[in-house]
Formats: structure tokens, C-alpha cells, sequence
């Protein structure tokens, strides 16, 4: 139970915490949806999201992990600063050169990403957005490390309120373009200024270490494809969807995507609480077992959240949007359950980190993206923005499944009977919804609660456990 309290409180305050910089973006969609005329808008503002979010995993280069990874080999603070010092100053070093070849290639990415090189502007704008967010990512990563947990959550909050205090006066104005990227930069800069501010003791350059700067790269460098892998599966479909279809298009597939951003806070709560639980308790001895409950009862939960999001992604679409924007609930569920199933990827794919190979990673991952794109190409000109996101889908469940059979070969996890049992559940539940009445949210909810009552009774035996486990841990501080 500790280690389940353990795992609980991180997950509450840094994942939950983290969670609240997505939810005001999200909770704003409908508004910044009727605040602009067309959905080829909102598709080039999107589109300008996912060019960041490429060209920060270029110039973090897997470096966050290591740093992260690395904190915790041992307990002497001046090596912990060494380590934040040495990673922050690699980073800054990578992200400048990303920066400058985003402005030399302006012309060139505006034509790859953008579909039209009169959007070169833009690129200056991502440009520097793309270094205020790499270099961020480790600036703030004292504050989790240290256990700050009220300063975390006030920060991740002011940033998207700040972020949409100067997107939604640009955007009233009719800087339709510009307003969301420019407050990605803007707002963005203002917070990593703060959190400099406030750890700044662990980031001197006198604490440059080149001696660690070796092991740093050799856990970072084998992660850093996989960060683009998870890119091909968050943000390729954006690009094919623009270049097979339209702008427009790619405008409602966000939109579809955005419920699925949900699960993305899920998925961006979880990782928060995750990687201090799986590294700080990686050294025991029942760490296969407990990692492998860990996997197998988020695989339910997220199984069982994505029933209910199908029964009810027509409905919540009629009711937030107008237009044709309401079409984009049909990729919904699929884009909401594709981030959990990275989740699970995550969790069972800790193992090959714990034990300092993170080679496979790269290796399944790689096999689970080649199939999204050459789905992509089969499904999109054949059902549209539907079969994008089913090959982002099945992309996920291509690496899930694969990664764990090599672990459980490995005897790095164990997968019961009763897993597969809820896993085929889910694939027969989604394909029945699909099939018969994806338009009807009373049918479908009928089916998610029955569901529900399976995942229930397949698992009553470890709910009872955990519940006696709660009452008498409740027992004892009475």
C-alpha cells in the first residue's frame, strides 16, 4: 500500500498539476472555434503546434529523460546539480541550432508543414516558440524533483491564462494565424523566466560536467528516436490529412482530436506521477510484479473511459461546436484511447530503462509508426479523417502488443488471462459501436455500462484487495 500511495500522490499532484496548464486550452476550443471564420484557420494554428512539437524533440534530443534518469543514481547534491547544469547546457546549446535552421529553411518547412511557403512568417514565430519550450522542459524539472508541489501547480496554471490573455484579443482583432502560436511563445518565455528564477541554484555553468555528459547522451540518444516516433503518431496524420486532402480538413481532424486531448491530460497526468514512482522504486524486489498491476490496471480503466467517450462523442460535438467542425467526432474516440494506449506503451516499456537498454523502444516503436503511415496512406484517401485516426490506433496496439511479448520473453512482465479477456472486449465493443450506432448516445451508453459491469466482475477479486487494503490503512492513522 505504500508504494500505491506512493504512485497516488504523484500522480495527483505533479501529474493533476501538470493536467491544469491542457485543461484551460481545451475548456477554450469552442470559443476559439466561433471566434474564427474558417477551419483552415484553426488547421494552419495546429498545424504550427505540431512543427513545435517536432522541432523541440529535435533540440531536447531525449535529453529530459537522462537528466531525469540520472538525478536519481545518487543522493550527493552537488552531483545532482552537476547533472542539471551539464543537461541544461547541451539543450541550450542544441536548441539555438534548431532555432537557426528553422529561420535559414523558412521557406521549406512553411511549404512541408503548411502546404504553402507564404506562411514563412510563421515559422518565425514557431521558431521561437520551439526554443522557449525545449529549453523549459528542463528548467522546470527541479521543481518536480525537488517535490514542489504547490509552486508546480500554480505555474502550470498562470501559463495557459497568460497564454489566452493574448491569443483572444489578437483573435477578436483578426489575427487569425498569428494569435494561438504567439501566445505559445509569449506565454511561454514569461514562465521559464519564473522558473529560472527559481532554480536557478541548480543551473550554473561552473557545474558543467563534460565527464557526465557521456553517460547523459548514451541514456538520451537511444530515447531521442523515439521522441520522433511518438511525433509520427501524435502529428504525422495532421501533415498527410493536409497534403491528401486539404487545410480544412486538418482543421476538423483537430477539432475531432481535441476530446481525445482529454485523455491526453489522462496520459500527461499519469507521466508527471510516473517517472519519479517507477525510478524511485525500480531497485525492489517485486518491481516486475508491481509494474506489471500497474499496466494492467490503467489497460482497464482506459479501456473502460474510451466505451463511454464513443457513447457520447456525437452528443458532446452537437452540443460544443456548429458546423462542420461536429463532423470531427467521429475520430474522437479513437484519438481519445490512442494517448492511453501510449500510456501502457510507457509504463511496460520502463522496464527496458530500468535494466539501461533503451534500444527496443526504438525498435517497436519504429515498427508501430511504419504501419500508422502506410495505413495513412491506405485509410485517409479511401474514409478520410476516420481512417487517420484508426491508423493511429492501430499503430499503438501494433507497439503495445509487441513490446509486451518481448518483455514478457524477457520475464521483464507478466500479462494474465483475464487482460487479453478486456482487451478483446474493447476491440468488440468499439467495432459494434462503429457498426450500428455511433449517432445514438442512449444505445451506446447502454453498451459502455455493460461493459463496465464486465470489467467489474473480471476484476472484483483485486478491487475487494485494494479496498480492505485502503480501509485498514485508514484504520491505522485513526
Amino acid at each position: 500500500m505504500k508504494k500505491f500511495r506512493l504512485f497516488i500522490e504523484n500522480f495527483l499532484v505533479y501529474g493533476l498539476g501538470g493536467t491544469i496548464g491542457k485543461i484551460v486550452p481545451l475548456i477554450m476550443v469552442p470559443i476559439v472555434t466561433r471566434l474564427m471564420p474558417d477551419p483552415s484557420y484553426y488547421g494552419i494554428s495546429d498545424l504550427s503546434n505540431t512543427l513545435i512539437s517536432f522541432a523541440s524533440a529535435l533540440a531536447v534530443l531525449g535529453m529530459y529523460d537522462a537528466m531525469y534518469r540520472m538525478y536519481f543514481e545518487k543522493d550527493e547534491e552537488d552531483f545532482k546539480k552537476r547533472i542539471c547544469s551539464t543537461a541544461l547546457a547541451f539543450t541550450l546549446c542544441t536548441s539555438l541550432l534548431v532555432f537557426l535552421l528553422m529561420i535559414l529553411f523558412r521557406g521549406l518547412i512553411a511549404r512541408w508543414f503548411f502546404s504553402d511557403r507564404k506562411y514563412a512568417y510563421l515559422v518565425y514565430i514557431s521558431a521561437a516558440a520551439t526554443l522557449v519550450t525545449a529549453t523549459n522542459n528542463l528548467i522546470s524539472a527541479p521543481t518536480r524533483m525537488q517535490n514542489k508541489r504547490r509552486v508546480f501547480v500554480v505555474t502550470n496554471t498562470l501559463t495557459p491564462l497568460l497564454s489566452y490573455s493574448i491569443s483572444i484579443p489578437l483573435l477578436l482583432r483578426g489575427y487569425y494565424i498569428i494569435a494561438l502560436p504567439l501566445a505559445i511563445a509569449l506565454s511561454g518565455f514569461t514562465i521559464e523566466a519564473a522558473f529560472f528564477i527559481m532554480n536557478r541554484k541548480w543551473f550554473r555553468l561552473s557545474f558543467f560536467d563534460r565527464s557526465l555528459l557521456r553517460p547523459l547522451l548514451s541514456i538520451a540518444i537511444p530515447l531521442f528516436p523515439n521522441f520522433l516516433i511518438y511525433w509520427v503518431f501524435n502529428s504525422s496524420d495532421k501533415l498527410m490529412i493536409t497534403n491528401l486532402m486539404n487545410v480544412g480538413a486538418a482543421g476538423i481532424y483537430s477539432i475531432g482530436a481535441k476530446l481525445g486531448q482529454v485523455s491526453q491530460l489522462i496520459y500527461a497526468a499519469f507521466a508527471g506521477g510516473w517517472q519519479y514512482f517507477a525510478f524511485s522504486t525500480m531497485k525492489e524486489e517485486n518491481q516486475v510484479e508491481s509494474n506489471s498491476r500497474v499496466f494492467e490496471y490503467l489497460g482497464v480503466i482506459s479501456f473502460s473511459a474510451s466505451i463511454f467517450i464513443a457513447a457520447f462523442s456525437y452528443f458532446l460535438y452537437r452540443l460544443l461546436f456548429a458546423g462542420d467542425y461536429v463532423e470531427g467526432f467521429i475520430v474522437a474516440p479513437y484519438l481519445f484511447l490512442a494517448p492511453l494506449l501510449q500510456m501502457l506503451f510507457q509504463v511496460a516499456a520502463n522496464q527496458f530503462l530500468v535494466v539501461k537498454k533503451t534500444w527496443p523502444n526504438m525498435l517497436i516503436l519504429s515498427g508501430g509508426a511504419a504501419a500508422n503511415i502506410l495505413l495513412n496512406f491506405l485509410l485517409i484517401p479511401r474514409i478520410g479523417i476516420e481512417g487517420a485516426a484508426i491508423a493511429t490506433l492501430c499503430g499503438y496496439i501494433i507497439s503495445d502488443l509487441v513490446c509486451c511479448l518481448v518483455l514478457i520473453r524477457m520475464k521483464l512482465m507478466k500479462i494474465r488471462t483475464r487482460f487479453l479477456l478486456s482487451c478483446l472486449l474493447l476491440l468488440l465493443s468499439l467495432l459494434i459501436w462503429r457498426i450500428f450506432f455511433h449517432r445514438n448516445v442512449f444505445l451506446g451508453l447502454a453498451e459502455a455500462v455493460l461493459c463496465a459491469a464486465l470489467y467489474l466482475f473480471l476484476y472484483r477479486e483485486d478491487i475487494g484487495m485494494l479496498l480492505r487494503g485502503m480501509k485498514k490503512e485508514t484504520g491505522k492513522r485513526e
